[in-house]
């Protein structure tokens, strides 16, 4: 019988993984610290070939979102491996979050009602702007002074000229596309506005929001005369889950737009192509016109419908397009609608950039100049040193090491 070989190297360590771990009961409170690897290198990726497989093989994709979709919200066992007294608490804690909920829900509702309250006394205001836009008033010396008192000196200096140039022009009622250039001046809106869009908008009169009995909104978008559409007004209605999502906020459920009744040949969502066929055996010649969509504003009151397949490809980008739907809707209803004249003027464009840089510079640090600031400091010093080792001389020594300490 053979002796076992007493000189046998042990295995080598093995990382652990969750192949290769036992589920244990978990400890309730260790000191020891979570194992980590000091580093590891992986070899460089080929973006271009990986990019290149997927794109040859969509189903690919497809089956990798799938997967990794499958994984979501699948319990590790930790929670389950817990003693019974443990998890007895567990469920406690989740009581008292279930009650955290509840009033986070009652919190949602009584600022809904708190928005419903001052939306009612912005409502004299809205009126009182739409009336001057559309030149069926003059705003009040009071209200014409209020706005001027923000102006600077040298602006007052030069409006003067322009206001005698002004009084020997035609008479101009109202304020000419005030809603056009307040949309183009918001940045989510222009990018859906084309160049036949813009006669059409030219026509819009005013932008009005309204609350719902029930949880959502209405935009209301009025037109005077135009040669596109009869609709004297055009709705979306932005319609939220009758339950709260997590933190007790509303839920985005659908939005339902009006039917524009395009006049003949004028309907701005589509363009109409023409192809030239020719009869094989005749030789003859005709012209075949084809409707096709195009990009176009007026596609904001068709919104997209919730998916209703399981093809993960289309389903993302039609949650894509609800999403951005929706924070469309919410631009006109937030931002649009409250502070229309600082759109028309541009104010409003240059603090939204101001508010967007800050964020950016308060989330993002130039940790590149840091760092290259710390590596000259640290070769200056290396320099330093080198030249007290070549010189020898001990004064230099003396400065260097205070200068260390």
């Amino acid at each position: 019988m053979a002796e076992p070989i007493r000189n046998k190297r042990a295995d080598p360590p093995i990382a652990p993984t969750p192949q290769n771990t036992p589920l244990n009961t978990a400890p309730i409170s260790s000191h020891a610290q979570q194992p980590g690897v000091a580093s590891i290198k992986e070899e460089d990726l080929d973006r271009a070939a990986a990019a290149s497989i997927f794109a040859k093989d969509p189903r690919l994709v497809s089956l990798i979102q799938g997967r990794l979709g499958s994984l979501v919200g699948r319990s590790s066992g930790y929670i389950e491996s817990l003693p019974t007294d443990v998890k007895r608490r567990v469920a406690g804690l989740k009581g008292i979050q279930k009650e955290h909920s509840k009033l986070e829900a009652d919190f949602q509702e009584e600022v809904l009602q708190l928005e419903k309250k001052y939306f009612a006394k912005f409502t004299p205001l809205y009126q009182q702007r739409a009336a001057i836009v559309n030149g069926q008033t003059e705003p009040t010396e009071d209200q014409v002074q209020a706005g001027e008192e923000d102006e600077e000196e040298d602006d007052e200096t030069e409006a003067a000229p322009k206001e005698k140039a002004s009084e020997s022009a035609e008479k101009v009622s109202g304020i000419p596309e005030f809603w056009l250039s307040a949309m183009k001046n918001q940045i989510s809106l222009a990018e859906m506005i084309t160049d036949r869009d813009e006669e059409a908008l030219k026509s819009l009169t005013d932008i009005r929001m309204e609350y719902l009995d029930k949880p959502g909104f209405r935009l209301i978008f009025e037109f005077a005369e135009n040669e596109y559409f009869t609709n004297k007004t055009i709705t979306k209605t932005y319609y939220y889950q009758n339950e709260s999502g997590y933190g007790g906020d509303f839920i985005y459920d659908h939005a339902e737009g009006d039917k524009i009744n395009w006049k003949e040949d004028k309907d701005l969502t589509v363009r109409v192509e023409q192809k030239k066929q020719r009869n094989k055996t005749t030789k003859q010649t005709r012209i075949v016109k084809k409707t096709v969509p195009t990009e176009s504003f007026f596609n904001f009151f068709s919104p997209p419908k919730a998916p209703t397949d399981d093809d993960e490809s289309t389903t993302s980008d039609i949650e894509e397009r609800l999403e951005l739907d929706y924070q469309l809707g919410e631009d006109i209803k937030e931002k649009l609608i409250p502070r229309a004249i600082d759109w028309f003027t541009g104010e409003a464009l240059a603090f939204e950039e101001l508010d967007e840089e800050d964020f950016e510079d308060a989330e993002f640090d130039d940790e590149d100049d840091e760092d290259d600031e710390d590596a000259s400091e640290d070769q200056d010093d290396e320099d330093e040193s080198d030249e007290d080792d070549e010189d020898g001389s001990k004064p230099k020594q003396e400065a260097a090491e205070c200068k260390q300490s």
